[in-house]
């Protein structure tokens, strides 16, 4: 691997405006933060470039610049999902978009710390029940990513989805008002803004906590996750 790889982050895709930006604004900070870093921002769903589209473009790149003498400068390339979970578009979408290419894929940004830090900083102290909030999946890594955050937000917490075959957000919200919280907050385990947050304010809660990339240390985890994986790959003489 060379010394100066190429980030190729991998976001889900959106058809919001307000998330489009802030994904854009995450890749952004995670540029500023590592100057002279080549960051690629593309998606496995709804926008374009797709990620196949731009492994394929820095590999045509890395050709160009050994055919033109310049084998020394030619960046491999490292890709961070970010997504919250190891779910099908990690192991499906992004491993076929690198199959061949020796370009290792980081793990996803979630579950991690850093999210689970920024829930409990912004759901309101005093919230009498929690519902924990997020897309759906019956992927069993997912399910078990969700659980763990679960396990670590205070007081009760119960689950709800935006989308899939489990109980709706709006639902919980209902039934935790029918045993008699007074206060419920929605602690919405969705990296940005899209359809499925912007149905949490329409739940009935008192309170719903901002999308996950508003906190500035994902950007420091995006990096993490990347040079955690340069260090391996180095580590294991690929």
């Amino acid at each position: 691997m060379s010394e100066h790889p190429t980030l190729i982050a991998v976001a889900h895709g959106t058809r919001s405006p307000a998330g489009r930006r802030q994904i854009q604004e995450l890749a952004a900070a995670v540029a500023r933060r590592r100057p002279g870093l080549d960051v690629r921002l593309c998606y496995v769903d709804v926008q374009e470039p797709k990620a196949a589209d731009v492994v394929a473009a820095v590999i045509d790149e890395q050709r160009a610049q050994h055919d033109n003498g310049e084998q020394g400068r030619q960046p491999g390339a490292v890709v961070v999902p970010l997504l919250l979970s190891a779910g099908y578009h990690v192991r499906v979408d992004i491993a076929e978009a690198v199959a061949g290419t020796g370009f290792p894929v980081t793990a996803p940004l979630g579950p991690d710390d850093v999210f689970l830090e920024s829930l409990r900083r912004n759901v309101p102290a005093d919230a009498d029940a929690i519902v924990l909030a997020s897309a759906g999946s019956s992927d069993p890594l997912w399910v078990r990513g969700i659980r763990e955050v679960a396990a670590g937000l205070p007081g009760r917490v119960e689950l709800g989805y935006t989308s899939g075959s489990g109980p709706r957000v709006a639902d919980v919200v209902a039934r935790l008002r029918a045993e008699g919280a007074r206060t419920v907050a929605i602690a919405a385990y969705l990296l940005a803004e899209g359809l499925f947050y912007r149905t949490l304010h329409n739940a009935g809660a008192d309170a719903v906590t901002p999308p996950l990339c508003h906190d500035a240390q994902v950007a420091d985890l995006v990096l993490g996750r990347f040079d955690s994986a340069i260090l391996t790959t180095v580590g294991s003489g690929l």
